[in-house]
């Protein structure tokens, strides 16, 4: 069983908050999402005060350092998402990134950098074999 931290948009957008439901519970079956609140529907973009800033600062980067990979869906645009990347990649955190190519343009500073697994799909149905295929290694 892996600790799993999933990354999904929050203040940058909640377009794809029911996808990141169903990605957690798929992954849910046989592993820890330890947050798995990204794909609660509840969740507001809305900003935070200071205090409550710093203490999600600490705990998503307390969850990165105890998760065994990253699996980032980055359709809809996020600072936070992207800052939670670059975290992984610097405390050599395996990395696999997911995106609609229909919707959206990644960025060439994640498509660039060799460190991440790029994983473009069409439809929703594509995401879970590649999910199975990632997480049995």
């Amino acid at each position: 069983m892996k600790n799993i931290f999933f990354s999904g948009s929050i203040r940058g957008g909640r377009a794809d908050a029911e996808l990141y439901k169903r990605i957690i519970k798929y992954i849910q079956k046989e592993h820890v999402v330890l947050t798995e609140h990204v794909g609660d529907l509840s969740l507001s973009k809305t900003e935070g005060l200071k205090d409550r800033d710093v203490a999600i600062y600490e705990q998503d980067t307390a969850w990165l350092r105890e998760s065994d990979l990253v699996i980032a869906e980055c359709t809809t645009p996020s600072l936070g998402v992207g800052y939670e990347l670059a975290y992984a990649e610097a405390h050599s955190i395996p990395v696999h990134i997911f995106y609609n190519k229909i919707r959206a343009n990644l960025s060439a500073m994640l498509t660039g950098d060799k460190y991440f697994h790029i994983h473009p799909y069409s439809n929703e149905e594509e995401i879970f074999p590649l999910l199975d295929s990632i997480l049995q290694d």
